[in-house]
């Protein structure tokens, strides 16, 4: 899974509006105004992994292998300083519908990518929006793949 993280934030890191691009352990919960990223960033989590058996390869170790389905959660967040009014200038309001961009850059980076050799391409399964009351906007998405003989 290590290798998986590490393929996904390089192919992510070319996202140049993007200022933080990390694994997800929590920076977002930190509800203070000095959240430990900045903004808009990328954090991404290996959210669920469902082994069912291959069978047996007396030459790897552990013998018994594995194909893993894997649910990966990209959370993209973005700080949310001004409105996107009809009234609003044109340039507040784009800026404020820029994690938009981002979402959809990202998508082209990763979305039927495979990144390593025994990974299926990546597949975006869904996407949501978390409702947050400090001025952080944020979406999830889900992309899935299959590791295989692992």
């Amino acid at each position: 899974m290590k290798a998986l993280l590490e393929k996904i934030q390089q192919q992510v890191s070319e996202i140049t509006e993007l200022k933080y691009i990390d694994e997800n352990w929590g920076q977002l919960d930190y509800y203070s105004p000095n959240m430990p990223v900045q903004f808009p960033c990328a954090l991404i989590d290996v959210q669920q992994v469902q082994f069912t058996n291959l069978g047996r390869d007396m030459s790897k170790k552990p013998v018994q292998r594995q194909i893993g389905q894997v649910v990966l959660k990209i959370t993209i967040a973005d700080i949310r300083l001004t409105n996107s009014s009809m009234q609003a200038p044109r340039a507040q309001k784009e800026r404020v519908w820029a994690i938009w961009g981002i979402i959809e850059q990202i998508h082209k980076q990763l979305h039927g990518v495979s990144l390593l050799p025994n990974v299926s391409p990546l597949i975006r399964s869904s996407q949501r929006r978390t409702l947050r009351d400090d001025g952080v906007q944020e979406y999830e998405v889900y992309y899935s793949c299959e590791v295989q003989n692992c």
